[in-house]
């Protein structure tokens, strides 16, 4: 086949958009890995939560805050015991909170007692003395600040925090709370594992009502998304510092864990998918990801919860409403103690306002879902998007090509947004939104060199006998044109010069020469113009028809047209000719309408594409009856037929050659002007 190449292009094409689907159902389905594009994922994910970041302050929860202020004022981190049990009792008694979290570790045992100075004195050579050591005892008793500390821990509805932390070199210090349940402890195996942890004296421990883990994970480009409920040690579960905090506000309900309808692809055992809360009334259902984990529900930017410098509170400061009734957080936003998080809000995110965020989300049941099931409906939308889109873009031209893009990635993006807002659920966008942009680029750039090459194909076959343009609207479609022979109702004109014997005689060879050179390029200049195909030169006579390559409803009306245009242009030949010294020329046409064989035809050694049967024989003898009936324009019965409506002139019947009967000729009686513009 002539565009065989083209169709091997096509295929190509499809080809590259099957494997680049196929990739990204490997990527969608976490089969494989490709960095960059979960990084665009992440910036998508990360532009969403910024965009419909809420930017107002939530007034149930409170920060206490270790600032720079508080260090500069109160002394350096760690401060002693006795002064944290003083800001604890003040929360509590001077401004009537309701529930702390301390975002803080309290790991080692408080050096600034003097308790160890007092041990030293009791071994001492007094140590006999029953009233020095009933003393030293009521001593010992006053600077004992953990002591201190842990009965006020003990006091209020303190929740404290711990660290988990993984590596061979992995510490196990203090004391970790109680875990959960042993029904909960038998899936241990499909949350985060950790083998180390930092957790708090046992005595403030024990004092206190419970203590969640700090911990959050960071993801490969840096930046803290999500948060862990729940997390294993030694086979142990345990929960987050905000979910513990969330357990006490709701009345300290039981846990329970439930489990998707079905087995993971990944797993022959059923993954966690939410976390209930068995509270009065109606249960709390937190739906969780891989490893019970969240997706981090900004409220908005950084200072989205009210701040309170410790030590203002310390020194009672504040209004006396300022905690009154509120969830606290105990936390450090000084640059010296080291928790700031990058997220999607901002690159130096507090900690505490990061359990903040989580404990709000959690109390109001405002947490986005990122469950397993997404992927499998991302595969979906790929094989929809990517299967409409190789069938499809084939068909359209680059402009609608990108138009069709556009629009369904303008879909995509409104259905994920749809689905951010309407049901809290994020659906990944980053491996569509490439396979809109990857296959339309597929398109266009091999429909460049596609239709490059078609069009040079075209001209090289074409070019010589139909008009650029035509060439252009043919390489559109460029299959549906072959030089293959084929039969087809045609119009053929043969124009011919009268007398060219006796004017070769006259003119010099090489002034005949570009006499003929003029004279042809004109009438070939009209022939283009009226959409007719260039057969050949045969000497003075020129041979041209209509109606192939390009199909042409009008080819018989567009031949005649052209014929007493060529007329017309033929006076201005003549004027030129005129001022050169030349002598005028005459010339004969002759149209006739039939079918005939159309093709590229001849020899082994030389081929043309031409017209070939009676119907051309019959438009060259009317041709030669011109002169005799002294008309310009001569047009065969099947012609004037064609025609319909215009108005011709009957000549008569003429014999002609290789005819037994006479046949009827006719003139057209447009005049050359209208005709001239009138062009198609």
């Amino acid at each position: 086949m002539i565009f065989g190449r083209r169709l091997v292009f096509l295929d190509l094409r499809q080809w590259l958009g099957v494997a680049l689907l196929g990739v990204l159902l490997a990527y969608s389905l976490r089969y494989i890995e490709i960095d960059p594009l979960r990084r665009f994922d992440a910036f998508l994910y990360d532009s969403r939560v910024r965009l419909f970041a809420r930017e107002a302050i939530d007034e149930r929860i409170a920060i206490v805050d270790i600032d720079e202020r508080s260090l500069v004022e109160l002394g350096r981190w760690p401060w002693n015991r006795a002064r944290l049990a003083a800001l604890i009792e003040r929360i509590f008694e001077q401004y009537g909170a309701l529930l702390l979290g301390l975002d803080v570790i309290l790991a080692e045992a408080d050096e600034s007692s003097g308790l160890s100075v007092l041990d030293a004195l009791g071994r001492g050579q007094l140590r006999r003395d029953a009233a020095f050591h009933a003393a030293l005892a009521a001593l010992r008793q006053e600077l004992d600040y953990d002591g201190r500390l842990a009965k006020v821990l003990h006091r209020y509805p303190v929740v404290l925090g711990f660290h988990l932390s993984n590596g061979d070199a992995a510490a196990r210090s203090g004391a970790l709370p109680m875990p959960l349940r042993p029904d909960v402890a038998e899936q241990a195996g499909q949350f985060s594992q950790w083998n180390g942890y930092g957790g708090n004296l046992p005595r403030l421990q024990n004092a206190a009502i419970g203590a969640g883990f700090l911990s959050a994970p960071v993801e490969l480009d840096g930046v803290t998304r999500r948060a862990w409920l729940l997390a294993s040690h030694d086979g142990q579960v345990y929960a987050a510092l905000s979910l513990v905090m969330a357990q006490v506000l709701l009345g300290d309900p039981a846990l329970q864990l439930r489990f998707a309808d079905h087995a993971s692809w990944q797993s022959a055992s059923r993954p966690v998918e939410s976390i209930v809360l068995l509270t009065a009334g109606a249960p709390r259902r937190i739906p969780v990801a891989e490893q019970a984990s969240v997706l981090l529900p900004f409220q908005g930017s950084l200072g989205s919860f009210r701040y309170h410098s410790a030590a203002d509170v310390l020194a009672g400061r504040l209004p006396a409403d300022s905690l009154h009734g509120r969830v606290v957080l105990l936390g450090t936003t000084a640059p010296g103690l080291f928790d700031q998080r990058v997220t999607p809000m901002g690159e130096a995110f507090p900690g505490v306002e990061v359990h903040a965020n989580l404990l709000a989300g959690l109390l109001d049941g405002r947490l986005l879902m990122s469950p397993a099931y997404t992927a499998t409906i991302e595969a979906g939308l790929l094989v929809v998007v990517g299967v409409g889109l190789l069938l499809g873009l084939p068909r359209l031209s680059p402009p609608r090509a990108v138009v069709l893009a556009v629009l369904i990635s303008a879909l995509v993006t409104i259905i994920n947004l749809a689905a951010w807002t309407g049901v809290q659920l994020v659906l990944p966008m980053a491996a569509i939104l490439l396979l809109v942009a990857m296959l339309l680029a597929l398109h266009l750039f091999f429909g460049y060199f596609v239709e490059h090459r078609a069009k040079r194909r075209l001209t090289t076959l074409f070019g010589q006998y139909v008009p650029p343009e035509l060439v252009d609207e043919m390489s559109r479609d460029p299959e549906h044109y072959t030089m293959e022979g084929r039969s087809a109702e045609l119009t053929v004109l043969f124009a011919d010069v009268r007398g060219f014997t006796a004017l070769a005689e006259t003119l010099p060879p090489d002034e005949l020469a570009q006499l003929m050179n003029d004279y042809l390029s004109a009438m070939t200049d009209v022939i283009r113009a009226y959409r007719g195909t260039l057969d050949k030169y045969i000497g003075d006579a020129v041979v041209a028809f209509w109606g192939a390559p390009l199909a042409d409803p009008q080819h018989a009306r567009h031949a005649v047209e052209a014929a007493l245009a060529m007329q017309a242009a033929l006076s201005g030949v003549n004027q030129h000719f005129a001022s050169r010294g030349w002598p005028a020329l005459q010339v004969g046409i002759g149209i006739n309408t039939g079918m005939m064989v159309v093709g590229d035809m001849g020899s082994r050694h030389r081929r043309a594409y031409t017209v070939l049967g009676d119907a051309v024989n019959l438009a060259s003898r009317i041709q030669g009856l011109s002169a005799q009936y002294a008309a310009g324009v001569i047009i065969g019965d099947a012609t004037r037929q064609a025609l319909g409506t215009w108005r011709c002139r009957q000549l008569g019947h003429a014999v002609v050659r290789g005819r037994s009967a006479p046949v009827a000729i006719f003139e057209p009686l447009v005049e050359a002007q209208a005709i001239a513009r009138q062009r198609p």
